[in-house]
């Protein structure tokens, strides 16, 4: 006779098949209420033993026996049976091998499930010699797991059931009791006849199922509700020591210390600190960047990077009528990314032009061709001005003023710059199509759908059944260099069909040198310049500081999240200075500002997080490190820069190609923010809607109220930016600050705002990593 093993609990159930003798799916465990009535009523008068000093099982079986016999559970003659029974050998499931010694002789269940105790440290879990074929279901296991091993089986000299619940005072490795080298906390016993009313299986699957839920194992007994299924007192908790306690205290008041936002009360106070702050994690900025992922990495937001730099470059040629273009949009990209790279404290952080600022550059082109001033002159005073502001905010460390730009902000500035990837992919492609032959915008259509369709799908792959989990991850991570070949191996081979191709500059010459120079002079090329608009630049000027310091501020924001675990930390002074002061430079060479762009740095977030291997079957995997470096960074800047050198090369790539990668990055990006994830619940029926906090804290009407008001402020954001009063665009979206703090207050309960500004929603990470688990259990 032997304890078989028939089930698992590591979250979730994963019981062992007959037939095919291999492990099923893991699922949630559903009990019967009648289990349950037994196990509570099985508890009550059962033998518990807690805080046990033994470390060996049969020294742990004997203690349980003689209680057995006390509690009159048991007769004496019957101790060397029942201790028999607890120290026979247990079989257990082989990963890829089938069971082992699986026959008839099986007594009964030997069944592991893993409670996870965050405060309770197992250094040696993974080092433990043996059990080496294991090491795949290892992976999935936390390092500071703990088992409860529970064995439910039918005995024929037994006259009525007896049952055991110990509790060890220490978690203690009991040698070939488990199929993998845990430490055991807990062991619960039910031995009876077979005549007995009673299913012992079932019973077994209940008190599995409830030391494997995190709010069991974390309920005293004291103060239980009257009726019902309470438990009984002496259901074992284990307790958070006072010293740990007092540690996690400390932590969290060195994390506070740490706050990036907090002010000094010094001039440059903020500023010193991000310097001190983030510098002295140089080399290892340097280090971490040597991980294969950090290669991928580059090779994705380089196209990332290009495609923006290309298609706003040739948009903000047309609005500007070839005074700024491709050219200088790509220098600017380039030489501001790598100093940024190098010296900013959120290296994360992706440089480059956004839609914000495409649109003050269009109202503020049709302002000076109306007052007949000179456009690129008029931009340097107010990159003067635009320094002077930056200094005044970073002495006064004005960033602290990010505190309250809640979420309610955050959400509509991001979805409205998806919304504009998307709308600028579709609008650039029929823009083009409208002047080609049908053929040619065809093509151009299929070129588009094909990348976005294939990186999208490559990103999925990650996630899917086929393939290694390596090899999916490789494909997943460079889905994107990969979706662009295979469009333009396609394109090739099409001959007979015109595609318009990639205009990149030859040299580093500017868009139009008939029109301009390198140097603007800042008393413009004729010596003209009005004297009162040197002045009055100061109110443009301090329109492009509102859209570079939200802008900069929210990505950093968003990037700085905790559930995103980067630890090296931020500093919002310093990057503030670094990017406004190099963007008022940039205006004497006619070069355009640039911010930190939200949807390319969360995509560079995102492929440089490692997913965690150690997660439960059927859970979403967690992140395990994001690889915080500069080094991607600087090569993606750069290699932006050398695009001008590998014209030849990079003109064979199809326009609609660079416009399907537009679109991912907009499509995407809009999966992480909360706003879309509500707006999809108004289409949704209540009973199909998440158990996020804002769908349990708040009435479904009300919360699509909240969202319709963030519509409503995204129509009006689009609506101003479409218009003659674009310039007011960064005025009016500063304004839902206020409307968010003394508005809607007077109409939302705190409660229910508070669940609305939660970040409850899951961030956009790429969840590569993920090893499916299934992998474990396929049939050999």
């Amino acid at each position: 006779m032997h304890w078989r093993e028939t089930a698992r609990w590591i979250k979730f159930e994963e019981d062992v098949e007959e037939d095919t003798a291999r492990w099923g799916k893991p699922h949630v465990a559903s009990l019967s209420f009648r289990s349950l009535l037994e196990l509570r009523k099985t508890i009550a008068h059962g033998a518990v033993l807690l805080d046990l000093e033994q470390t060996t099982l049969p020294g742990i079986a004997h203690l349980m026996v003689e209680t057995m016999i006390i509690s009159d559970q048991i007769r004496a003659e019957d101790r060397a049976n029942v201790l028999r029974a607890l120290l026979l050998k247990h079989r257990w499931v082989a990963c890829g091998q089938g069971l082992l010694g699986l026959g008839d002789q099986g007594m009964g269940t030997s069944s592991l499930l893993v409670c996870i105790l965050p405060w309770q440290k197992n250094p040696h879990l993974h080092n433990s010699e043996g059990h080496r074929k294991y090491l795949k279901l290892m992976e999935k296991i936390p390092e500071d797991a703990e088992a409860t091993v529970v064995l439910v089986g039918c005995v024929q000299f037994l006259e009525q059931p007896t049952m055991a619940f110990v509790r060890l005072n220490e978690a203690v490795f009991l040698e070939s009791v488990l199929e993998v080298p845990i430490p055991v906390r807990f062991i619960f016993v039910l031995l009876g006849p077979s005549q007995a009313n009673m299913d012992y299986h079932e019973i077994g699957r209940s008190i599995s199922t409830l030391m494997s839920d995190k709010v069991f194992t974390g309920y005293g007994g004291e103060g239980q509700p009257k009726g019902g299924l309470a438990f009984p007192c002496s259901i074992p908790v284990l307790h958070v020591p006072p010293e740990l306690c007092e540690v996690k205290a400390e932590e969290e008041e060195e994390e506070a210390e740490d706050d990036p936002l907090k002010r000094t009360g010094i001039f440059f106070g903020g500023l010193v600190r991000d310097i001190k702050r983030r510098y002295p994690k140089y080399l290892s900025d340097i280090r971490d960047a040597l991980h294969s992922q950090c290669l991928a990495a580059v090779l994705f937001i380089y196209f990332a990077a290009l495609s923006p730099a290309i298609t706003f470059g040739g948009l903000l040629g047309e609005k500007t009528e070839g005074l700024m273009g491709v050219s200088e949009l790509i220098i600017s990209t380039s030489v501001l990314g790598i100093l940024f790279s190098l010296l900013g404290a959120q290296p994360l952080l992706v440089i480059g032009f956004s839609g914000p600022l495409l649109v003050f550059e269009e109202a503020f082109y049709k302002f000076c061709q109306t007052q007949g001033i000179e456009y690129l002159t008029g931009r340097v005073w107010i990159g003067l001005w635009l320094i002077v502001f930056i200094f005044i905010i970073v002495a006064a460390e004005g960033s602290f003023l990010v505190r309250y730009i809640s979420p309610f902000t955050q959400e509509i500035f991001a979805f409205l710059i998806s919304l504009i990837f998307i709308y600028e992919t579709f609008y650039k492609l029929g823009l083009n199509a409208s002047m080609l032959p049908p053929n040619t915008a065809l093509l151009s259509l299929i070129l588009m759908l094909g990348t976005f369709f294939i990186a999208f799908f490559m990103r999925k792959f990650k996630n899917s059944r086929f393939l290694g989990g390596k090899a999916r991850r490789i494909i997943g991570d460079f889905g994107i260099p990969i979706s662009i070949l295979v469009m333009v191996l396609v394109d090739y081979t099409i001959t007979d069909t015109y595609t318009q191709k990639l205009n990149v500059p030859s040299g580093l010459s500017v868009t139009s040198p008939h029109k301009r120079g390198w140097f603007i002079h800042p008393m413009g090329s004729s010596g003209t310049f009005p004297m009162w608009m040197m002045f009055a630049s100061a109110i443009p000027a301090l329109l492009v500081f509102i859209l570079i310091f939200m802008e900069t501020q929210i990505t950093t924001l968003i990037v700085s999240k905790k559930e995103r675990k980067l630890l090296k930390g931020s500093g919002f002074h310093l990057d503030l200075l670094l990017i406004g002061t190099m963007g008022g430079l940039c205006a004497l060479f006619g070069l355009p500002w640039l911010t930190a762009a939200t949807v390319r740095s969360v995509t560079h977030v995102n492929a440089l997080t490692v997913m965690s291997k150690a997660i439960a079957p059927g859970e979403k995997p967690k992140i395990e490190e994001v690889k915080e470096q500069r080094v991607t960074g600087v090569l993606i800047a750069a290699l932006v820069g050398l695009s001008i050198v590998m014209g030849n090369m990079l003109r064979q790539i199809p326009l609609a190609v660079l416009f399907g990668i537009f679109l991912y990055m907009g499509v995407t990006s809009l999966t992480g923010i909360q706003l879309y994830e509500r707006l999809l619940l108004i289409f949704m029926p209540s009973k199909h809607h998440p158990d996020h906090i804002y769908v349990v804290k708040v009435k479904t009407w009300r919360m699509n109220l909240f969202t319709c008001i963030q519509l409503a402020c995204i129509v009006l954001l689009w609506v101003v930016k479409s218009t003659v009063a674009s310039l007011a665009f960064p005025f009016v979206l500063i304004m839902t600050v206020p409307l968010r703090r003394f508005v809607l207050p007077r109409f939302f309960h705190d409660r229910e705002l508070k669940a609305l500004d939660s970040e409850d929603a899951e961030p956009n990470f790429d969840e590569d990593g993920r090893d499916e688990y299934n992998e474990l259990h396929m049939p050999v």
